[in-house]
């Protein structure tokens, strides 16, 4: 099976600074996370990978140190240069901080930078919502720094739970040169009827906008392992929602390590999707992600 991983992450915590896995603990959708304190690089993608065709890969912020968003994009530059992983990445950039303006010119600049991932502030629960909070899509100074990402040639990253999607709507309409591609589903944590029938509601809004995509990861859950049956609905529910065209499978590796291996995961996507025709199938684990991120896939038919 082949696959274009639309969102992974790599780093060396020897030798570059990532807060969130070098001090204290943060709170995690998975609960414990200490699995993952250690390096993961190229050669690791690839053992995970094995048994499948990785033709490529999406590189996604990983929380680098806040006060040098440039130099994750360096030590990437130079991973690239040596290990061939990853083929693009999607860059941190603040939309609110006052050096917004200058840092994305900077990733425009980068021949390899897609995008950029800045997390808005989020409420904690769908009754929670507060317009317009400080560091919100709704936030005029973020919006101000979203509104640069046009002219710069960079697309937008969105992970926020799923009761924050009518305002990536607004954003999407606001901005229809900007694609959006909304990370890890929507976050469908509440598997309830009612969780599930508010995330399919917020998940039809966004895909209203055609300049809107979604990558299908992210989907494990709190003390329990990754399964195909779990799964499927949302699934399903995402493909019918935004559309073959706009769906890419993903991995979150090594994050999702804490709930599957990479074998599971993906088997577990081909299980679900095994009834639709190969040229489907095909955008859905890679060619999507190729056109959406504009991957060159030389010597790839």
């Amino acid at each position: 099976m082949r696959i274009l991983d639309a969102h992974q992450h790599f780093w060396d915590l020897s030798a570059n600074y990532l807060p969130w896995l070098a001090d204290k603990p943060v709170s995690f959708r998975y609960g414990n996370y200490e699995a993952i304190k250690r390096d993961y690089l190229p050669d690791d993608l690839r053992a995970d990978a094995e048994g499948f065709e990785l033709v490529g890969s999406v590189f996604i912020e990983t929380e680098w140190d806040p006060a040098d968003p440039l130099g994750e994009v360096a030590w990437v530059e130079r991973l690239r240069q040596r290990e061939g992983l990853p083929n693009v990445m999607v860059a941190q950039a603040w939309l609110d901080r006052d050096d917004a303006p200058e840092v994305l010119a900077a990733h425009g600049q980068a021949s390899f930078v897609r995008g950029i991932r800045h997390k808005p502030a989020a409420a904690s629960s769908p009754d929670a919502v507060e317009r317009g909070a400080s560091g919100s899509m709704g936030d005029p100074n973020w919006r101000r720094g979203y509104g640069l990402l046009a002219r710069n040639g960079l697309s937008f990253d969105l992970q926020t739970p799923w009761w924050h999607l009518a305002e990536a709507a607004d954003l999407a309409q606001a901005c229809p040169e900007t694609q959006i591609i909304l990370n890890h589903t929507g976050l469908p944590a509440d598997r309830s009827l009612e969780g599930l029938a508010g995330w399919r509601e917020a998940m039809r809004l966004l895909a209203d906008n055609s300049n809107a995509a979604v990558k299908i990861s992210g989907l494990g859950q709190r003390g329990k392992p990754w399964t195909a049956d779990s799964n499927r609905g949302i699934v399903r529910d995402t493909i019918e929602i935004f559309g073959i065209g706009r769906c890419m499978f993903a991995s979150n590796f090594p994050v999702d390590s804490l709930v599957g291996s990479y074998h599971t995961i993906f088997s577990g996507f081909a299980e679900i999707v095994a009834d639709l025709p190969v040229e489907e199938r095909d955008q859905l684990f890679w060619q999507n992600a190729a056109r959406i991120y504009r991957v060159e896939m030389e010597g790839v038919a």
